[in-house]
């Protein structure tokens, strides 16, 4: 048993948002205050990317270190209680995003994903989103610490 009741995990569970979360509106203050333009959740593209920048094909993901599984991260760790289910839960997370991921780069665009984490050093995330954009490097060289 975890730490909260049933009801109590249902609550809070029930108020974990897909969109507009506070690392995805973190990036996207940094992008904006860099000069650049973007559109949102475009969902006409793999994986509906949390930022699009058409003119470039380039799109960036903000992915939650709980939820997609960033390797190595204290914040990727698996609930004790049903194990299985979270397990699945997260197999099935990270298949659909290294699919969108591969998708995307298949198609000509430029992928970049920005772990929650990653967001703490203010400094660090702006230099990285400055070289991506303005780069040519390839998505490989764009996904951080796996």
């Amino acid at each position: 048993m975890g730490i909260l009741a049933p009801d109590q995990r249902s609550r809070l569970m029930s108020r974990i948002r897909g969109k507009d979360t506070k690392p995805e509106v973190s990036v996207r203050r940094a992008v904006h205050a860099l000069g650049f333009r973007f559109r949102l959740h475009r969902r006409d593209l793999p994986g509906s990317p949390d930022l699009v920048f058409p003119s470039r094909r380039k799109v960036i993901f903000v992915h939650g270190c709980y939820w997609h599984r960033h390797s190595g991260c204290r914040y990727a760790y698996t609930p004790k209680s049903n194990m299985a289910f979270w397990q699945s839960k997260f197999a099935a997370n990270v298949t659909r995003d290294r699919l969108a991921i591969s998708t995307l780069e298949s198609l000509g665009w430029s992928v970049l994903v920005i772990w929650e984490c990653e967001i703490q050093d203010a400094e660090a995330l702006r230099v990285r989103l400055v070289e991506f954009l303005k780069g040519d490097e390839a998505s490989e060289n764009s996904r951080g610490k796996q």
